[in-house]
């Protein structure tokens, strides 16, 4: 019987044998891969923070099951909410109102923000669907060039509406999380901060006897902005793989320009709403190393200024901070606009600084003469508009530029703009007003004694000098003033 039993065995393996290979590796191959899948999704429910579920859950402490299930990450480093929370309610409400505060063009797809609402209704739960996946893809940028006051074009990305929805969602579950860790010194896109501040705090060094500026200027700073570096820093700051692919898919979303799509294999566009978070993400770690050094630094996005006591420290930092920046972030210094010199002959934000026993903030010469040729632009005298429309147009600039730069400390400064403001308003009036008698009557309106109005309208109004005076009326009052 044993014999019997044991040629059985032999036949059946015998038989074995004879199949096909490729069945077996076939099995195994599937076998491997369904380990394979069942291995990513435990990882990705640890990196969530999900608790274990199952015989895991109720295993003894000393069984190997309950100790391969305990909830720890990849990354233990990783910290941040998941995607449930970007795509919370009240999240995406918040985000939805702040996209329509800012307005802005429509992206490639042609899509207004006046259309989001309306399409967020129709497929909203699709998109949610897709975000909780990890399978949302964002359509490429709009490339836009526009002009730079000092010269040249700045390359703007411009997402479409619902990308730039969704960027607001994510930038709103990052933010908390991101701003508390960066450096006091960073000043811009951040809640709560302003280039005004930025400014204050560069004068109170000034004022300490710090009285050398390392004014650093990065070359193509958000064109150049290496994406491995920066999802490496991300990575740091968020556990969930569903957030970094939807963060890596913004970067690489391509550009459209012209008709074509282009790959974007660096930088992150101007124009979304995460790019200034990811911007400062980066440029932190400069922030990082400048605070390590010891050094007195304002940043405001892109613009650094180090403040040290002479020359020759400025230089010496100016060389190892440049060394830094394209050892460790691969970012480089523009070497023209950047420099070591004093704070008067430099411009920070707009503002320069009279030295004195006191530094004084006073708007940058290059400011001024902006403002100087888009005030020209405004008030020409061939513009071919009525005096009213002009001033109005003026006002839109002149409100905002005077909220920012009336931050100067040197008020003469605003007078004499105002008096020579004044003075192109004057001669748009008299080039309209054309003849003398038009002249000699709207200036006897404002006022204007009757010998001075008929001297200064003009060889057509003289003969009003030995005419009786005509009784015109004062009108509504001064229109200039």
């Amino acid at each position: 019987m044993r014999d019997r039993g044991a040629g059985v065995s032999r036949g059946h393996s015998r038989r074995g044998a004879s199949r096909p290979k490729a069945r077996t590796l076939e099995a195994v191959n599937r076998n491997e891969s369904l380990e394979r899948v069942m291995r990513q999704k435990i990882q990705l429910e640890l990196a969530l923070g999900s608790e274990g579920k199952g015989e895991a859950r109720t295993a003894a402490p000393g069984r190997t099951e309950a100790r391969a299930a305990a909830p720890v990450t990849e990354n233990p480093a990783a910290v941040g909410p998941s995607m449930k929370a970007v795509v919370e309610r009240d999240n995406v409400r918040k985000a939805l109102a702040q996209v329509r505060r800012n307005k802005g063009a429509p992206g490639v797809d042609e899509m207004s923000v006046a259309d989001l609402a309306r399409h967020l209704k129709d497929h909203w739960l699709e998109i949610k669907a897709q975000l909780l996946a990890g399978i949302y893809r964002p359509q490429p940028v709009r490339r836009v060039e526009i002009p730079k006051p000092t010269g040249g074009v700045r390359a703007l990305g411009i997402p479409t509406v619902l990308d730039r929805f969704i960027q607001q969602a994510v930038l709103q579950a990052l933010q908390a999380d991101w701003d508390p860790t960066f450096s006091e010194a960073s000043f811009g896109f951040r809640p709560g901060r302003s280039a005004h501040q930025a400014v204050a705090r560069a004068q109170e060094y000034i004022a300490a006897g710090y009285g050398w500026v390392v004014d650093i200027d990065l070359e193509k700073f958000f064109d150049r902005v290496n994406h491995d570096i920066l999802m490496g820093l991300v990575a740091q700051r968020v556990s969930d793989r569903r957030r970094l692919r939807l963060i890596r898919g913004f970067l690489t979303a391509g550009v459209m320009a012209q008709g074509l799509v282009g790959p974007t294999d660096e930088g992150t566009p101007q124009g979304g709403p995460l790019s200034p978070l990811l911007s400062n993400l980066v440029l932190d770690v400069l922030d990082k190393e400048l605070e390590r050094r010891g050094h007195r630094f304002v940043r405001y996005a892109d613009d650094c200024n180090i403040y040290v006591r002479s020359r020759r420290a400025g230089e010496r930092v100016m060389a190892s901070v440049a060394s830094f920046l394209t050892g460790r972030l691969k970012l480089r210094v523009n070497a023209a606009k950047s420099a070591v010199d004093q704070p008067k002959h430099r411009k920070f934000l707009g503002f320069s600084f009279k030295i004195g026993a006191v530094p004084k903030r006073r708007i940058a010469p290059a400011a001024l003469d902006r403002f100087k040729e888009r005030v020209r632009d405004l008030t020409r005298r061939d513009c071919g508009n009525a005096l009213d429309t002009i001033t109005k147009n003026l006002a839109r600039y002149l409100i905002g530029w005077r909220g920012y730069f009336g931050f100067s400390e040197l008020p003469s400064e605003l007078r004499s703009l105002d008096k020579w403001i004044r003075r192109r308003l004057r001669a748009i009036a008299w080039k309209q007003w054309k003849r003398g008698r038009k002249r000699y009557k709207e200036l006897r309106r404002r006022g204007v004694d009757h010998d001075l109005a008929a001297r200064t309208a003009g060889s057509g109004a003289q003969r009003f000098l030995h005419r009786p005076r005509p009784a015109f009326p004062r009108g509504p009052g001064h229109i200039i003033q």
